[in-house]
């Protein structure tokens, strides 16, 4: 053998033997943030689910004290199909909630869904359209236990309590005693059902002292739906439709939803307790107990399925998501915020697997409550799905984006009802597309470029034709519309955004504001991208949309900072325009830097508001989007101050939701938020150079990652 061939095979051994020793332990690295309770903590619940159905428990690993939790992450049961409607006895409609407006005097009259205040009648045909439809909360599904008095036991009863989810394979173990005698539950999703698996072990079930409960609560009707409303008695029926030993069948019926709980279990006896309540009753002959609880939106016929078939699906599925797509590795990390950072990376990509995998943009409480009448927000898509497609696992993403087929035609009559071309995409929806109205979400404008955004990652993920094809007609109608909304400024020969818009930062009034800088910025990008999927399927570079790209306002500056929005030239001195998401910061950081931007002022732009930005009214989100800002500035530093800054939405429970506050105990955005931003700040993005780009290069950070996608 030469001595030129030897050093080069020693080279690739080398470079081998590298690359082997860099092979992540992902069993490791998730397992050593499983989550462990010794007390009943309402803000520590646990989650099983699927992506499109998900179960949250209390202490007992089941629902079984609903009313304790539910000021908490509450104990929902809830899925992509459930929805219902309040009857609309007064026939309202929704030409009701609508009112003309000429922003920019141009004889448009266009016509928004807003939250008219009067007449009587027109607002609250806007109430009945903001609360309906909502999504459900399914039902609760619980143990009820029995003090040797026979008094049920409440929370404050249980002892000895040690509970734990095992993210590896998606199972809760929870623990207990009760009056000195040990119950142990077992608790799983299938992966591919509506439906979990319970397993049940205590003398408690010999002593007739432990049974199950299945009760279902009534809609709310208010902005939450914490699972724990029992009034309404009368304005539905539930009964159960057949049973035997070794099952149930339950009929739930609402104003505009009929679904059906199949329960299998070990031998025993399902019986109506109460009003919309049954029972359970397990045999005394054993001490243990399985059960499958499963709802659907129509009554059929499945095989029977015990605990045992849940743990399967649930351990195979959970392994195949953990060996899929991207992963980190801190260990070894001497900055104190290393094992942070990856417990909430860890427990992020936990949660938004188990509460955002469906075919919708989800709810930013996920499947566990309602927030806003559980209805997606299509300007937290971004936050909801980009990270997917960064952590290497795009087939998620792209099944969020059946939402748009869907709802193309209706995002369609909204532009055409305002004037517009193209699609307008609807920011406060349904499954189905079907607009809320809201004084902030009609002049919201960010959502639109998202569309753009994510079919383009799916597109960058594996450069496939086949991506441009399936979703060319929504890219192109999404930038028709776009390029039609700007509005042309003839006195100094460009285009506007607005007025007639609020921003990301939502504290601005639609009639005043134009030129976000964000929205300017991102609007530019999308067209852009646009014209580049044209030219990838060999089609005509359109003429309007190279004409607003090439005459678009320039991003707004002042005193050598960008302003929050051109209308507002007191961005940093008038204190309510300090409030809110500082999306300024966006322009670079979520939009990739472009020509219009100056990175020098961008860096003003961050330290003015770093400074004086009144960070305790910020969103969960707006940390991230900092961090990204920060780390295309190439300070790594300073992006990990903002993913740590000490400020209470920023604030991560111990089962690892983004706590925002009382009333939005958990905040999805937030965590999507984490991953997106660590991925970025790992792999970089288009223009970056070398490895980690976004961490620190003085020791501090040991870092192992693989698998993860350029931003771009």
């Amino acid at each position: 053998m030469s001595k030129k061939v030897a050093i080069y095979l020693g080279l690739f051994f080398i470079g081998f033997s590298s690359l082997q020793a860099q092979k992540i332990d992902r069993k490791k690295v998730v397992q050593r943030h499983n989550v462990v309770n010794t007390k009943a903590d309402t803000l520590s619940t646990l989650t099983v689910g699927n992506g499109k159905f998900a179960y949250t428990v209390d202490i007992t690993g089941m629902q079984s004290f609903p009313e304790y939790y539910k000021n908490g992450v509450s104990l929902g049961t809830q899925s992509e199909w459930g929805w219902n409607s309040f009857p609309n006895t007064e026939n309202y409609k929704f030409e009701e909630t609508l009112k003309p407006y000429d922003f920019n005097n141009d004889g448009r009259k266009a016509l928004y869904s807003v939250q008219i205040k009067e007449p009587e009648r027109n607002k609250k045909a806007v109430e009945y359209y903001r609360v309906n439809q909502h999504r459900l909360q399914l039902g609760n599904i619980g143990l009820e236990l029995y003090k040797k008095n026979g008094q049920k036991a409440e929370v404050s009863d249980l002892q000895n309590i040690n509970q734990k989810i095992d993210l590896w394979t998606g199972i809760i173990t929870s623990a207990f005693s009760l009056e000195g005698i040990p119950v142990k539950v077992w608790t799983a999703s299938f992966q591919n059902s509506d439906k979990i698996g319970v397993k049940i072990e205590s003398d408690l079930i010999r002593q007739k002292r432990l049974k199950v409960f299945a009760k279902y609560p009534y809609p709310s009707g208010q902005f939450l739906d914490e699972a724990a409303f029992y009034g309404n008695e009368n304005q539905h029926s539930t009964k159960i439709i057949s049973s035997n030993p070794n099952q149930g069948l339950i009929e739930h019926k609402l104003q505009t939803a009929d679904y059906f709980t199949q329960l299998y279990f070990t031998d025993g006896k399902l019986s109506e307790s109460g009003k919309h309540y049954f029972v359970y009753e397990p045999s005394s002959n054993s001490k243990t107990v399985e059960l499958t609880v499963g709802f659907s939106e129509k009554s059929q016929k499945t095989s029977k399925s015990l605990f045992a078939d849940a743990e399967k699906e649930s351990i195979s599925g959970w392994k195949n998501f953990w060996e899929s797509g991207a992963a980190v590795d801190f260990e070894g990390s001497t900055d104190k915020r290393a094992n942070e950072l990856e417990r909430r990376i860890v427990l992020s990509e936990y949660l938004t697997k188990v509460q955002c995998g469906g075919s919708n943009p989800p709810q930013e409480t996920g499947l566990t409550f309602n927030s806003w009448y559980g209805k997606p927000h299509t300007e937290m898509h971004w936050w909801h799905g980009v990270h997917y497609a960064l952590w290497g696992r795009p087939e998620i993403l792209e099944k969020q984006l059946d939402y748009y087929f869907r709802s193309f035609d209706k995002a369609k009559k909204l532009a055409e009802r305002q004037g517009y071309k193209g699609v307008r995409w609807i920011k406060m929806s349904d499954n189905e597309g079907n607009e809320s109205p809201s004084s902030v979400a009609a002049f919201l404008i960010w959502e639109q470029p998202h569309l753009i955004y994510m079919t383009e990652l799916l597109y960058r993920h594996n450069k496939d034709k086949k991506v441009l094809k399936k979703y060319k007609d929504l890219v192109f109608a999404t930038a028709e519309f776009m390029a039609d909304f700007a509005t042309y400024d003839k006195e100094q020969n460009r285009y506007n955004l607005g007025k007639g818009v609020i921003p990301a930062q939502e504290v601005f009034p639609a009639k005043d504001t134009y030129n976000p800088t964000y929205e300017v910025a991102y609007w530019d990008w999308a067209l852009k991208v646009a014209q580049q999927w044209k030219e990838r399927l060999g089609e005509s570079r359109d003429k309007k949309w190279d004409d607003v790209i090439a005459k678009l306002a320039p991003l707004p500056v002042q005193d050598g900072v960008y302003l929050s929005t051109e209308s507002a030239k007191d961005s940093f001195t008038f204190p309510k325009w300090m409030t809110d998401h500082p999306a300024v910061l966006g322009a670079l950081g979520m939009v990739p830097e472009s020509p219009k931007l100056d990175k020098k002022i961008m860096k003003n732009t961050l330290d003015i508001v770093w400074e004086r930005w009144n960070w305790g009214h910020t969103w969960g989100w707006d940390f991230p989007m900092t961090a990204m800002t920060a780390a295309r500035l190439g300070l790594p530093n300073k992006a990990l101050d903002a993913l740590f800054m000490d400020i209470q939405t920023n604030t991560y429970l111990k089962n690892g939701h983004n706590y925002q506050d009382s009333r939005l105990r958990i905040y999805l955005p937030g965590n999507g938020g984490i991953l997106t931003t660590v991925a970025m700040m790992l792999e970089g993005w288009d223009s970056s150079t070398g490895q980690f780009p976004g961490f620190p290069k003085d020791g501090s950070w040991k870092i192992k990652a693989e698998g993860f996608k350029k931003m771009p």
